[in-house]
């Protein structure tokens, strides 16, 4: 497995570049590569020029394990900062690292309600996708977490444990996006409640699995949390992960089944989110954009929205239609800056559409992207 601090020289160039080189590496002709991954020769071809695209995670994970890699191999993560908010939100790893290495306490007391105020700036963040700030609300956060589950008097007991999830889950989630998957595992395990196991402790277990290039493994663990069967979360999660194993029709009953147990607005959005990923997923790009296009975006979490966004701006560019592939990822970076610049699919998606725009305009719109993602 790729060590979580190995730095690729070539942190700024897309997946294709890395591929090319991996599979000289190996040994390994264009045609044999085609043979292991299902993906046509002329696409790869196009993959290590420049021309094409890595937007799923199938085949990311099908080419990572043909050349026998970590994922991170070939997305290039964690990549070298670029900017002050990526300076601060990298250096966030390091402090991390730090926290669950310590031994004993690093406070003698903690307040509860301390604990409550701090997690809640986390999980507001998180929702928002905004990782700066996120990432400012860590530190010190986990030993806190630590203490005050430590130290809680018996009626404080279980909202302590809780909190004390939520911000490792919180922590782990921000590690796994920047690329530090191995920290991230070490941390989201190091919370591993020792009765049955919340959902965003499940969720977020499914989703570095997922982003380890082991859907099946994710599959099997989303699936053990029936007892959760009513939590849209995990049926969501359960349905991505069936596409990305190549089982849309499965996917696309659990997507039937979360949608008639949506019950507002946001759950109707989010089921809606949830189709745009999984047809993108499962290569259906006119899907994703008809999806994309029904989805309420106003009534979803910030971080949602510019997921959304992100995966129908690769459709629209799947289709054709450059222009509209632009202003999403315009918009999708407004709202979530670096979330969308460090998102290894956008950057994939950034690589290339420059060159394909022919409004000039929205070419230098992108380009400027491009430049605050150090993308070369």
């Amino acid at each position: 497995m790729r060590h979580d601090e190995h730095e690729d020289q070539d942190g700024g160039s897309p997946i294709g570049g890395r591929l090319a080189r991996w599979r000289a590496r190996r040994a390994v002709s264009v045609d044999e590569l085609a043979v292991r991954t299902g993906i046509s020769p002329g696409r790869l071809v196009d993959l290590e020029a420049g021309r094409d695209w890595v937007d799923r995670h199938r085949d990311l994970a099908s080419l990572a394990g043909a050349l026998r890699l970590d994922a991170a191999d070939l997305t290039g993560q964690p990549y070298p900062p670029a900017g002050g908010e990526h300076v601060l939100v990298r250096a966030v790893a390091f402090q991390l690292r730090r926290e669950i290495s310590e031994t004993g306490p690093a406070q003698q007391t903690g307040a509860l309600e301390d604990l409550d105020a701090r997690t809640e700036l986390a999980l507001t963040a998180e929702a928002a996708g905004d990782d700066h700030a996120l990432a400012r609300s860590l530190p010190g956060l986990i030993r806190l977490g630590d203490t005050v589950a430590a130290t809680a008097p018996t009626a404080a007991l279980q909202r302590a444990a809780e909190l004390r999830v939520r911000g490792h889950v919180a922590a782990a989630g921000l590690l796994r996006r920047l690329g530090y998957r191995d920290l991230a595992w070490m941390l989201l395990h190091r919370a591993r409640p020792t009765g049955p196991e919340p959902v965003p402790f499940l969720a977020e277990e499914t989703r570095l699995l997922m982003d380890m290039g082991l859907p099946e493994i994710a599959l099997a663990r989303v699936e053990r949390a029936h007892d959760s069967d009513a939590d849209l979360t995990l049926r969501l999660l359960e349905a991505v992960a069936n596409v990305t194993a190549g089982r849309r029709e499965v996917a696309e009953r659990l997507l039937q089944q979360a949608a008639g147990r949506a019950r507002d607005a946001r759950a109707h959005a989010t089921v809606s989110a949830a189709h745009v990923v999984v047809a993108a997923e499962a290569g259906a790009a006119d899907e994703a954009v008809d999806h994309a296009r029904s989805a309420d975006l106003d009534a979803l979490d910030t971080a949602w929205r510019a997921r959304v966004l992100v995966t129908a701006a690769s459709a629209h560019a799947r289709l054709g239609q450059d222009t509209t592939a632009a202003a999403s990822l315009v918009l999708a970076e407004s709202l979530a800056p670096l979330r969308v610049r460090l998102s290894p699919f956008a950057r994939e998606l950034l690589s290339v559409l420059p060159a394909r725009i022919g409004d000039h305009e929205a070419a230098e719109t992108v380009r400027r992207i491009v430049g605050r993602a150090a993308i070369r």
